[in-house]
């Protein structure tokens, strides 16, 4: 049995995966719980964990994925059993196994291509976007109307975010965001970067999710807006 508190929060932390594939932070998580500070975060995963309803993945700050929802315990199905994790694994350099049947075909139909566009530096910024370096096959849920593409992350500042090296991020084309979505920003025409964006009067503001990194504060001219984050696939080795 779950108490109240950790059923809102693994239902939260599922639909939040479910939206983005990008756990939530744990201030995300204190404010939607509305609780006073994150020590009442940290106490309902790991009373979540140790009840097998969710796993922190190793060497991975703050990594979640769940293994099973309340009512598939009542049913007493196995965790692994009629229920995949919301974690979304890439393809990206594994070998799939052989599916059955007409198993090809229904894959095939069921995900949608996306250019990736070279690397994005979540830490100090990198040279900017790249051409199509190759394509990457993406769930449809995950993709909204408009244009999409994909980069590759090189860094950790947004580790916090859910967000690490190695990570492929999927991006909206846009020109605009609201405070506080993770953004593509182009800086001076020339680096680009992954950062959650503020606005500081008048400024922009390019805050890191890593207290290690401090924010960057650019004029308004300075920074173009390439696109907002919409997903994430992280390939396991």
């Amino acid at each position: 049995m779950l108490t109240r508190k950790q059923h809102e929060l693994l239902l939260f932390i599922h639909e939040r995966m479910k939206e983005s594939g990008i756990p939530p932070s744990f201030d995300e998580m204190k404010d939607a719980l509305d609780l006073a500070s994150k020590s009442g975060i940290h106490r309902l995963i790991t009373a979540l964990e140790e009840r097998g309803f969710i796993r922190r993945l190793p060497n991975r700050a703050r990594a979640l994925e769940v293994i099973r929802l309340p009512e598939m315990a009542a049913q007493g199905l196995h965790p692994r059993k009629g229920f995949s994790p919301s974690v979304i694994e890439g393809s990206l350099g594994k070998t799939q196994p052989k599916p059955v049947r007409e198993a090809p075909k229904e894959a095939a139909n069921s995900s949608v291509s996306v250019p990736v566009m070279g690397r994005i530096a979540a830490g100090v910024p990198i040279s900017a976007i790249q051409n199509n370096t190759h394509n990457i096959n993406v769930p449809p849920e995950m993709l909204g109307n408009g244009e999409h593409y994909a980069l590759e992350v090189k860094g950790d500042s947004m580790i916090e975010a859910g967000i690490f090296d190695g990570d492929t991020v999927v991006i909206k084309n846009a020109s605009t965001a609201n405070p506080g979505e993770i953004v593509v920003a182009l800086v001076d025409d020339e680096e680009a970067t992954l950062k959650r964006f503020r606005r500081k009067g008048a400024s922009i503001a390019l805050e890191a999710a890593n207290p290690a990194y401090e924010t960057r504060i650019f004029g308004p001219d300075q920074v173009k807006i390439q696109g907002k984050l919409v997903g994430l696939i992280r390939t396991y080795n």
